[in-house]
């Protein structure tokens, strides 16, 4: 794309010059460039050894994601004909330029793999065997484990007119085998299709009297390869290839059509894992015709085959970094801050609002808030959403206890938290045998917002306790998001969650609300407001300033208003974590925008969002995204922090804090490529997460 060009003055009004698909960055491409980052931690030798085995089966699973929701979806407008979003790139150009980066991707994460995180973990003593590495007692060892652990539910598939192709799971582990010779009915053999059921494990931890060692494993993918040919007795296995294909797995319901969400989406869920096939991950040195067979069966183009020169499925060496005991090649265990002593978290409320900020404070103060509540005579009502909540979650048992001990207690439940929706049919089923009131949001419109309110009577009134967060009711992602969180008995607040929960429960109309913004009805043009009105201070003479922290941009109006308030001379500083699709430093419209990206130890997830105003800043967290889907299709919450010292600590810990780093940092420039930060000369190096870490 020229960039120049989007900018030379001519006849066309600004208006109309701002919509120059030039100056959008594609959001698939953004979002690919994102695991490079995230891989990037992988081959950096100051992180410990085992954190980067486990940065590079993040970026290994963050891809198998991509390609089961973000390429799925270029694919569908592909078949639809669908036309093109603001960069103006076509379906097919946008798949073309997938596949190109995303082979690049891979082969940096098998480089990685294979040439510098293997070795160095065998080095350490933490050594994962490849088949050529076996001694001769671990190859007894592994034959019997294959012979009595593994070949019992192994069913293997000879392919021929009476055993056409199987159907193939989801992300799968199987291989397919090429055999020479005649079976006990005398067909002749060719292709045959071994399926890894999941009930087998990934990786298998070797004895220390067989290996020697305390930290040895091998893949089960090289168990079946080497000990293939005892499922062909008679039969000669000319050669065996790892495959995995990866499905479309954006669960879709017609809500408007179905009676019963819960029960449509039960239904869909099973077939969910045998959906149309995006990608095709197999060994290196296939034979192409076995490659050809392979696209044919799942209905793929050349340009969804990935090369594999390694396990096909290297997320799972993820296993290693929990079964190995080495706790000094990882990252110095930390004990999250603690609230002060206090009775009640209502107490503490008495003195003022309280802010957290996870994982550096503890998300006990949320579990206590509810736990308290289920067992106060004086509360009268819990109402909460629930995104994700993880397995065996202390929420849900407090929702549980709450309405048993005779509370009224209501939960919205988003069924369609993608990948958590059996989960979270689970929880919506074990809350309505509870007693729990259950409703699964609106129609058309995931509920995102992060919000729980407690109603407390209090004397001859009644409190309204809040909490509202930008991550999900997730002790686990506490531990490893950072997100803001927020408990207040402000009564605006207060009421505004109110006004919200009607709305989600019930048919109540759009209300205007005192102190929050959401989505679908307010926080879009909310936005837009507030970005214009930093211009228009600009245009005044005035010092225009934006910062905002948020996960992922591309919504074009919020980026046009960016560029015209940047073109008004406003200072804008994002922090984008993932996809962006604005190009900043573009001369005559971004050059007053700076975005960063930071990549560390804890995935960044808070949503912040500063506003000069003239010297009053405004400073709102939220649980929303600058994303079409998040401003205009979800329903989101954005809250201020209305306490000053509060206030000033979010944007001196969540933003300066985050502008000021130069060591997890990566700069993204006009022509869409990023560059790590570094210190300048004289500088000193700063991390914002170490930063925080430090005060705990």
């Amino acid at each position: 794309m020229n960039v120049a060009n989007a900018t030379t003055p001519d006849a066309v009004s600004n208006e109309e010059r701002l919509r120059d698909p030039a100056l959008y960055l594609n959001r698939e491409l953004s979002q690919l460039d994102f695991n490079f980052r995230v891989l990037a931690q992988a081959q950096d030798p100051s992180v410990p050894l085992l954190e980067r085995l486990r940065f590079l089966c993040i970026s290994c699973t963050n891809l198998d994601e991509f390609f089961e929701i973000r390429a799925a979806t270029v694919r569908h407008a592909q078949d639809f004909g669908l036309p093109p979003a603001a960069d103006g790139m076509s379906p097919t150009t946008v798949l073309n330029r997938i596949h190109d980066r995303a082979a690049e991707l891979v082969d940096a994460q098998y480089k990685c793999w294979n040439q510098v995180l293997r070795p160095a973990l065998n080095e350490a003593g933490v050594r994962v065997f490849g088949r050529g590495a076996w001694s001769p007692r671990q190859t007894r060892w592994l034959r019997a484990y294959f012979r009595n652990e593994i070949m019992p539910v192994l069913s293997p598939l000879g392919l021929d007119p009476a055993h056409p192709f199987p159907k193939i799971l989801n992300k799968s582990l199987n291989i397919v085998v090429v055999l020479k010779g005649k079976d006990a009915f005398g067909r002749a053999g060719h292709l045959a299709i071994v399926r890894a059921p999941r009930s087998l494990p990934r990786i298998i931890h070797l004895p220390q009297r067989v290996s020697g060692g305390e930290n040895d494993f091998v893949l089960l993918s090289s168990v079946l390869s080497a000990f293939v040919d005892e499922l062909f007795p008679g039969m000669e296995v000319k050669g065996s290839y790892q495959f995995r294909v990866t499905r479309n797995s954006e669960v879709v319901v017609d809500e408007e059509e179905v009676e019963n969400l819960a029960l449509a989406l039960r239904d869909e869920l099973v077939g969910r894992g045998y959906r149309p096939a995006v990608r095709l991950e197999i060994a290196q040195d296939c034979p192409k015709p076995i490659i050809r067979t392979l696209l044919q069966n799942f209905a793929l183009p050349d340009n969804a085959v990935y090369l594999i020169d390694g396990p096909v499925n290297l997320n799972r060496v993820i296993q290693v970094y929990d079964l190995a005991q080495r706790p000094e090649l990882k990252y110095p265990v930390f004990t999250p801050r603690l609230l002060r002593d206090s009775d009640t978290i209502f107490e503490r409320v008495d003195d003022g609002d309280v802010l957290l900020h996870h994982p550096f404070d503890a998300f006990t103060p949320v579990l206590d808030l509810l736990k308290q509540a289920a067992i106060d005579p004086n509360v009268l009502a819990i109402k909460q959403t629930l995104y994700r909540t993880g397995n065996n979650s202390a929420i849900v048992d407090a929702l549980v206890q709450a309405a048993r001990n005779g509370k009224d207690v209501t939960v919205v439940v988003e069924l369609r938290a993608r990948f958590d929706e059996d989960a979270n049919l689970g929880v919506a089923d074990r809350l309505q045998e509870a007693g729990v009131q259950v409703v699964y949001g609106v129609v058309g419109y995931k509920t995102h917002a992060k919000m729980l309110l407690i109603v407390r009577r209090e004397g001859k009134k009644l409190r309204r306790y809040v909490h509202l967060g930008t991550g999900n009711y997730h002790s686990g992602t506490a531990r490893a998001y950072t997100d803001i969180g927020l408990i207040t008995a402000d009564p605006d607040v207060g009421n505004d969650v109110h006004l919200l929960f009607q709305q989600l429960s019930g048919l109540a109309p759009s209300t205007k609300l005192k102190r929050l913004l959401q989505s679908p009805f307010t926080l879009h043009a909310g936005l837009i407001k507030k970005i214009e009105r930093e211009a228009k201070l600009a245009r005044a003479g005035k010092p225009g300033r934006i910062i905002a922290k948020i996960n992922a941009l591309n919504e074009p109006r919020i980026i046009r208003a960016l560029y015209v308030a940047s073109q008004a001379g406003v200072q804008i500083d994002l922090i984008v974590r993932g996809a962006c699709s604005l190009r900043p430093g573009v001369p005559g419209v971004s050059d007053n925008i700076r975005v960063r990206s930071i990549v560390g130890r804890f995935l960044e997830h808070s949503r912040i969002y500063w506003f000069g105003n003239d010297g009053h800043p405004e400073l709102y967290c939220a649980s929303a995204d600058w994303l079409e889907r998040n401003l205009l299709h979800r329903v989101e919450t954005c809250f201020p922090i209305l306490e000053p010292a509060l206030a000033d600590k979010v944007f001196r810990d969540g933003l300066q804090n985050y502008l000021d780093d130069n060591q997890n940092a990566w700069l993204l420039d006009a022509d869409g490529v990023y560059h790590k930060a570094e210190p300048a000369e004289g500088q000193t190096p700063h991390s914002a997460q170490a930063l925080l870490l430090a005060g705990v």
